[in-house]
């Protein structure tokens, strides 16, 4: 087999062999989407922190924070150092038949960190799987006797068949078969969730749901639930002894400056809550639901049921020794008060920035070290200059709205050397998530990058982006 590829010959190889090896062996359209940017045209060398240094020497901001998973930052050397150390012991990876350490000291620890009787844990590898688990966790709790589980209306829980099920997102736009009994309610609406409670009685008076699954802070929209929305489903889970699982998979660990958002209402405390992204430091796929004692207890804690919900992966060594280490550092380095300082930085620029320029910022929003700048779709006068886009983007019904935060992306990365991305949910925004390693200096370099491009205007920025996607050469 002398054709296959090694490492070094992976790490050798030219943007050209990998955008064939792409188109081949992967996704030829989603070699046509990513190239549509420069960022799809370039290779990366190393990355530390908030900075990607690319193999011509460029470094690039990356305010991306990895799309949730970058807390930490790129290669945080505590982590490194804790993945070392692991690999230089020899400890053993996985074996089912043995109790993981790992998991023992790991769980213990998010017990003590999270509110109430949040205590039993389980880590599977993605955030989708841990939703999946909490659910079926929720179902079996009501021994099967429930039939009924409600999601919000702009939610995003995954893309798997079961937590694609509870995501109402345009990205999932293709009508995939659905778990049965699912429905839902506005989002932070407490007449609508009202309605959902209403819609689905039992016949004998009681409900037939056996969960709501729920984001107290919508990272793709950048909405959030009030506390009294939160508080008020709260008590009616636990009057019709609904399972509420609260989804913090991308707001876990300090992003919206709490340790967990829904830990910005004391008191409140979910049934079930789910984490993953940044819970393996950018360098583990780990991810794992935290139950209620009682609730767990009376789904799972019997000989017969113990391994009804289990995976091959589950006390992966490396993965929670790794996760131990990421939780440490979140912690001791308080990314809560680091999200919180970020936020104050951006939330003042951000809110300068749509007073300059009204004709492109509908509006900004956000918490901590996330936020979102939510642009305009522009006058009728750049229909002209749409047809200069790819024919395949002319049936999206968000066209001019993803055009115009496209543009702004590319401007800033080609421009400025700034990494951005924008959100998949209804309003599309240009979402602001900078590592929570970076600093003020940081955040005053990405703003000023944003102020600047924007001052382009809409109908050059459009134009620049449709000419340089119709010659495939959209780059820095």
């Amino acid at each position: 087999m002398n054709d296959l590829l090694d490492i070094a010959a992976a790490e050798n190889l030219t943007e050209d062999q990998v955008h064939a090896l792409y188109r081949s062996f992967v996704s030829r359209s989603q070699v046509s989407l990513v190239g549509a940017f420069g960022f799809g045209h370039d290779l990366v060398e190393s990355a530390e922190g908030c900075w990607i240094t690319l193999r011509d020497g460029r470094r690039i901001l990356d305010f991306t924070g990895g799309i949730g998973v970058l807390n930490h930052g790129h290669n945080h050397p505590r982590i490194l150092a804790a993945r070392r150390r692991f690999a230089e012991q020899g400890r053993m990876e996985v074996h089912k038949n043995y109790l993981s350490p790992y998991v023992a000291a790991l769980s213990h620890n998010l017990a003590k960190l999270l509110p109430g009787d949040l205590a039993i844990s389980y880590f599977p590898n993605s955030g989708a799987e841990a939703v999946e688990g909490a659910v079926k966790l929720a179902y079996k709790y009501h021994a099967g006797r429930r039939g009924t589980v409600l999601h919000t209306d702009i939610s995003f829980h995954g893309k798997l068949l079961g937590a694609g099920s509870l995501t109402a997102s345009p990205e999932l736009h293709f009508d995939y078969p659905r778990i049965p009994g699912t429905d839902y309610f506005g989002y932070g609406d407490l007449d609508s969730f009202a309605l959902a409670l209403e819609r689905h009685r039992a016949l004998d008076g009681g409900s037939d749901v056996y969960a709501v699954v729920l984001e107290p802070f919508s990272a793709s929209s950048l909405r959030e639930c009030s506390g009294e929305f939160l508080r008020e489903v709260r008590r009616l889970c636990t009057e019709q002894d609904i399972v509420l699982i609260f989804d913090e998979v991308y707001t876990g660990w300090g992003r919206t400056g709490a340790l967990f958002h829904f830990m910005h209402h004391p008191g409140l405390v979910p049934d079930v809550v789910t984490m993953s992204k940044s819970f393996g430091g950018g360098k583990a796929s780990i991810a794992g639901y935290v139950a209620r004692e009682p609730v767990f207890r009376r789904a799972y804690d019997n000989l017969q049921d113990a391994t009804l919900h289990s995976t091959t992966y589950y006390g992966f060594g490396e993965e929670t020794a790794t996760a131990l280490e990421a939780v440490a550092v979140a912690v001791e380095d308080d990314y809560p008060g680091r999200a919180r300082k970020l936020g104050a930085v951006l939330e003042t620029g951000l809110r300068d920035i749509a007073r300059r320029h009204p004709s492109l910022v509908a509006s900004t929003a956000g918490s901590g070290a996330l936020h979102g700048v939510f642009l305009k779709a522009g006058p009728a006068s750049l229909d002209r200059l749409l047809p200069l886009l790819p024919a395949a983007l002319g049936r999206d019904a968000r066209l001019r709205t993803k055009a115009i935060t496209g543009a702004v992306i590319a401007a800033l990365y080609r421009d400025h050397g700034v990494l951005t991305f924008f959100g998949s949910n209804h309003g599309l925004p240009l979402i602001v998530a900078p590592p929570l390693v970076a600093e003020e200096p940081e955040a005053e370099t990405f703003l000023r990058a944003l102020d600047q491009v924007l001052g382009q205007g809409a109908v050059r920025l459009l134009g620049r982006l449709a000419r340089e996607l119709a010659a495939g050469r959209l780059r820095p």
